[in-house]
C-alpha cells in the first residue's frame, strides 16, 4: 500500500524502538520520513538507520525540550520540502520509583521530554501543517505517543503517569480547537502497551537492580502472563495503527485514543 505516497512525515524519537519501526512503516507507505533523535548525524546507528531505510529518509539531531532545534527542524522543513504532513512526537523517557523517592529534576526532566517536548513541536510546525494539510486528502496528522499509562494508573510509576496523561490531553484539546477552527489538521494518541523497545529493558533492569525480581526474563514472563493475548509487541505492531491514523483512511478521526495493548486496559 502506498497511502502516504508524497507525504512528508516528521519522527521524533526515531532511530530506535516505536520510533524506528513507524518510520520504518511510513517509507514502505511511500512518505519521505525525518527522523530526529540525540544522536550526533555521523554516528554509526544513524548511518546504519538511514543506510536501511533508504533515500526516504533523512535525519537531523535535536533535543525535543529545545526551542532552538525545533526552529532549526521547522526551518530544514520549509528549506528542504516545503511542507509537513504528519508528525509523530515519539520521543520519551521514564521515571519510576515510590512518589517520596522522586526528586524534583527528576519530575521535570520527565515532563521537559514527555510534554514540553510535544507541546514545543506542535507550536513550532502547526502553521506550516496547515498549509499542507491543506493541499492533501484527510489534512495533516499529529500522533502523540502516549501509553496505556496515561489512561490507567500503576504502582511506582506515578511520574510517568502523569506526563502520559498530558499528551493525553493536551491532544484531545487540539482535536477540538482544530476541528472547531475548521483547520486541516487531525490529532489522536497512541496508547501502547508493553512493547519490547531499548526503554522498556532499561526500565525492567533498573527493577531488577532494585531487588524486585532476579533477571529482567522475570518480569517479562510476569508482564506476558499480566497481558490478555499472552506476549509482549512487537514495535512494528505499533506501526499499522500509526500509518492509519497518519492516511486518508482515519480523515474523520481526531481526538481519539488509539490502544493497542493486548487487552491490558480491558481487564
Amino acid at each position: 500500500m502506498n497511502r502516504l505516497e508524497g507525504r512528508i512525515a516528521l519522527v521524533t524519537g526515531g532511530l530506535r524502538g516505536i520510533g524506528l519501526a513507524i518510520a520504518t512503516r511510513f517509507v514502505a507507505e511511500g512518505a519521505h520520513v525525518v527522523l530526529t533523535d540525540l544522536d550526533a548525524a555521523g554516528s554509526e546507528t544513524v548511518r546504519n538507520v538511514l543506510e536501511t531505510l533508504g533515500n526516504r529518509a533523512t535525519y537531523i539531531a535535536a533535543n525535543v525540550t529545545s526551542e532552538d532545534d525545533w526552529n532549526g527542524i521547522e526551518a530544514h522543513l520549509r528549506e528542504h520540502f516545503g511542507a509537513l504532513h504528519i508528525l509523530v512526537s515519539n520521543a520519551g523517557t521514564d521515571l519510576t520509583g515510590p512518589v517520596e523517592s522522586l526528586t524534583l529534576d527528576g519530575w521535570r526532566k520527565i515532563m521537559s521530554i514527555n510534554v514540553d517536548g510535544v507541546f514545543l513541536g506542535v507550536r513550532t510546525l502547526v502553521p506550516l501543517m496547515a498549509e499542507s494539510g491543506a493541499k492533501v486528502a484527510g489534512g495533516a496528522s499529529i500522533i502523540n505517543v502516549s501509553s496505556i499509562m496515561g489512561i490507567v494508573g500503576y504502582s511506582e510509576v506515578s511520574a510517568y503517569n502523569a506526563s502520559k496523561g498530558a499528551v493525553r490531553m493536551f491532544t484531545k484539546g487540539l482535536a477540538v480547537e482544530f476541528a472547531q477552527k475548521r483547520m486541516p489538521i487531525r490529532a489522536n494518541s497512541l496508547h501502547p502497551g508493553f512493547v519490547k523497545t531499548p526503554l522498556l529493558n532499561a526500565g525492567f533492569q533498573r527493577w531488577v537492580d532494585k531487588g524486585f525480581a532476579e533477571k529482567p526474563e522475570d518480569l517479562v514472563a510476569a508482564m506476558e502472563g499480566a497481558t490478555p493475548i499472552g506476549r509482549l509487541a512487537e514495535p512494528e505492531e505499533l506501526a499499522g495503527p500509526v500509518a492509519f491514523l497518519a492516511s486518508a483512511d482515519a480523515s474523520y478521526v481526531t481526538g481519539a485514543e488509539m490502544v493497542v495493548d493486548g487487552g491490558w486496559t480491558a481487564q
